[in-house]
């Protein structure tokens, strides 16, 4: 008896055990994550409706629900022009779109055109089908074509040629022509002789990185753009066909970067009659 009365006394704990995170358990959590998801989603949403242009905003639909079934950048062509056509409303990749509108318009006809504009824009459509068709001659046409795009406007059809990087037209700085000017130029002259439209030669250059008292872009647009007349003439059917030679200087980049090479470019115009 005595040692029992010694003994320590048995304390018994009786632990409550809490399930389900309190009275709402964790789900207050995963709703809570949703509605920050969705105000992110929807304030982004608002930035960018505010911050973009029509056009950037198409791309974006585009990218997400695409309404055409072609890459809007197309290339590797086996045509002289790279694949490009010239019905096509700027056959330049920079502003990736395409033709808009009703098969008129992309082909650049006015809805309210005649016959007269219709039967010229068939013309213009086998000079076209002419500088096509020269892709599978030779291995040279590969390089040529790079140099090349068409396109048709109210004032014409546009055979427009430009620099890349490392390959140029003319000698840098001067209105010397390169090999590969001469050959584009022979190119060009054997597929107007398919039409009898006049011809304008307009020449740019990219701006001048150095700041002058004068600047040389004027003369040098002038002066390339009057060699290409040289020898253009040359190859004609009619060397009197060219009726107006003009340069641009720098006042019309084709690019952004004013002083990208893209910039250094001429165009050989059939002029609507």
């Amino acid at each position: 008896m005595a040692a029992q009365a010694n003994a320590a006394p048995v304390i018994i704990k009786r632990k409550k055990v809490i399930k389900g995170g309190g009275h709402h358990g964790g789900a207050w959590k995963v709703a809570y994550a949703d509605f920050v998801t969705a105000m992110m989603a929807f304030f982004m949403l608002m930035w960018l409706l505010n911050a973009t242009t029509e056009q950037q905003r198409k791309g974006l639909a585009d990218y997400f629900s695409p309404s055409i079934p072609i890459m809007r950048v197309s290339g590797g062509g086996d045509g002289a022009l790279s694949g490009d056509s010239i019905f096509t409303e700027m056959t330049v990749p920079k502003n990736g779109t395409g033709a808009s509108g009703s098969e008129d318009q992309a082909k650049g006809q006015d809805a309210n055109a005649g016959p007269d504009s219709e039967g010229e824009n068939e013309r213009f459509k086998v000079v076209d089908e002419t500088l096509m068709g020269r892709g599978g001659e030779s291995m040279v046409m590969d390089e040529l074509k790079r140099h090349v795009i068409t396109k048709v406007t109210d004032e014409g059809m546009i055979i427009e040629l430009f620099d890349v990087e490392g390959t140029t037209l003319f000698k840098p700085g001067t209105d010397t022509a390169s090999p590969l000017l001469e050959q584009l130029l022979y190119v060009i002259a054997d597929a107007v002789k398919v039409v009898v439209n006049d011809i304008s030669v307009a020449g740019y250059v990219r701006s001048n990185p150095i700041v002058a008292i004068e600047n040389p872009v004027w003369d040098l647009s002038s002066r390339r753009a009057t060699e290409t007349r040289k020898l253009l003439e040359k190859h004609l059917d009619d060397p009197k066909r060219v009726q107006k030679v003009i340069g641009y200087a720098d006042r019309k980049p084709e690019t952004e970067n004013t002083m990208d090479v893209r910039n250094n470019r001429l165009q050989v115009i059939l002029l609507r009659e």
